[in-house]
């Protein structure tokens, strides 16, 4: 059932909303720093761990096996502690990871760090995006679970940026920087200012209502309610929120499950497949190897890292532009529109790289006409994931799901998306020797035009419709 705005939506506090939102996307955007701030330094780690193509793919998707446990683990952590605390946890692990990546001597120890690092990104790209859901109006809930991917790219672009000045100032990423410390040490140290951010920022921000209430901790619930909304209203959003949880016992894994069966119930389906599909498309190829990418096609490597920070930047205006859109459009035009769109472009992209002659150190030779469209065509890519898959995918993850499986499907499903990125982060490498560039797009182009039949077939839209109306599915 849609339900259409009620006059009490109109009365919400829209101001401590945001402030609140704001607060929690912040997670998303160390998500997006954590994730973006390796991209200028896999070569300076390739030389100063002396790392084998091999082995410097896992010093970059090692973070990503950390991110599909921390991911798994959230919603379970989350439901028993509180959304609050886990995001407390996740800051701390975000500053030891920051840190301890940027003293790392060596392959190992970096891994080590990279993974604490990926249990927080794991966690917080599941508990950011689920907490802004639950105290959120269903009127604004689009733009504002948006937020999150706003903040992821925002962490992306600044990450970029990041590298590119440090990089430049030093003279190369592996050139001796501050204090005696190597470039690429510092490009992973500055994530320790947005980190104590987040930190100070969480003691400004309430438990979940929805939380609350499920803890039956319902007094407080109705006070947080009564901020975000209207006073008058809050005993009857505690009220409707109270018919969609169990009381009868904790929510736990098996929620995923019909009742009496193994078989899982079909909007966890839909969940495991858009979770996957997101990555599949290849966009983290871009995010995580551009400069590497860039500097395969002929670019050298200031330039590579420009290209990466003109690629944030449009990352960033096309997820402001999905969050305009969210709430008017759909989730679902959205997302057919964004795989059509990233079919197309990574079509022309595979078949550039894949006709371009190879110089004798294996580096594509792209003629001028043929640089300048591939660099179009990675940006029209770039913003067809911006206004669709990137900030869609996790809007959709965080209210497609009703509340009495909520905690257990958003762990199967964040399990799904951080490993299926781990495959592709740590086949890229190979794909590269092997197919080179015009293969590797190819293949993900073949996924995006999947991901287009697979949207129309099994999503159903969910605009305008409050979480209690999910309980129904």
């Amino acid at each position: 059932m849609l339900r259409e705005n009620t006059p009490s939506d109109a009365k919400v506090n829209f101001g401590f909303i945001i402030l609140i939102s704001s607060v929690a996307a912040l997670g998303g955007f160390l998500f997006g720093y954590d994730s973006g701030c390796i991209n200028g330094a896999i070569d300076a780690l390739q030389v100063a761990f002396n790392a084998s193509n091999l082995g410097s793919g896992f010093n970059v998707a090692s973070m990503l096996l950390g991110c599909a446990v921390g991911a798994f683990m959230a919603g379970g952590l989350a439901d028993k502690f509180g959304r609050r605390p886990t995001l407390f946890v996740s800051a701390i692990l975000f500053g030891i990871s920051a840190f301890g990546s940027g003293i790392a001597g060596g392959s190992l120890v970096f891994i080590m760090f990279r993974l604490i690092g990926g249990f927080a990104v794991g966690a917080a790209s599941i508990i950011s995006p689920a907490y802004i859901s639950e105290i959120a109006p269903a009127a604004y809930r689009g733009r504002l679970s948006s937020l999150q991917q706003l903040a992821i790219v925002l962490g992306l672009f600044l990450a970029f940026l990041s590298n590119y000045l440090i990089a430049a100032a030093a003279g190369g990423a592996s050139e001796t920087f501050w204090l005696g410390y190597e470039a690429w040490r510092w490009m992973f140290w500055v994530e320790l200012i947005p980190v104590a951010l987040f930190g100070l920022g969480l003691f400004l921000i309430p438990e979940s209502p929805r939380y609350l209430v499920a803890v039956g901790r319902k007094e407080e619930a109705q006070v947080i309610l009564g901020k975000i909304s209207h006073p008058d209203d809050a005993a009857n959003k505690v009220a409707s929120i109270q018919k969609t949880v169990s009381s009868e016992r904790k929510p736990k894994l098996s929620d995923i499950f019909k009742d009496g069966t193994k078989k899982l119930h079909p909007i966890v389906w839909v969940g495991l497949a858009i979770a996957a599909l997101q990555q599949l498309v290849g966009i983290n190829v871009v995010f995580y190897y551009g400069a590497v990418l860039w500097k395969t096609a002929g670019f050298s490597e200031a330039d590579a890292l420009k290209i990466n920070v003109i690629g944030g930047i449009i990352n960033v205006v096309s997820t402001v532009v999905a969050i305009a859109l969210v709430d008017k459009w759909g989730r679902k035009p959205l997302l057919l529109t964004g795989s059509a769109g990233m079919a197309i472009f990574l079509g022309v992209l595979a078949v550039i790289f894949g006709t371009a002659n190879v110089d004798a150190a294996g580096d594509l030779q792209l003629s001028g006409s043929a640089g300048t469209v591939a660099l179009i065509c990675a940006n029209c890519y770039i913003i067809m994931f911006g206004i669709s898959w990137g900030p869609v995918m996790w809007v959709m993850l965080g209210e497609m799901f009703p509340n009495r499986i909520r905690g257990a499907a958003l762990a199967v499903a964040g399990l799904s998306q951080w490993i299926t990125n781990f495959a592709v982060t740590m086949t890229f490498p190979i794909l590269l020797a092997s197919i080179g560039l015009g293969g590797a797009y190819g293949l993900y182009a073949g996924f995006a035009l999947i991901s287009f039949f697979i949207v129309k077939a099994i999503v159903r839209e969910t605009k305008g419709r409050t979480l209690e109306d999910m309980q129904a599915d």
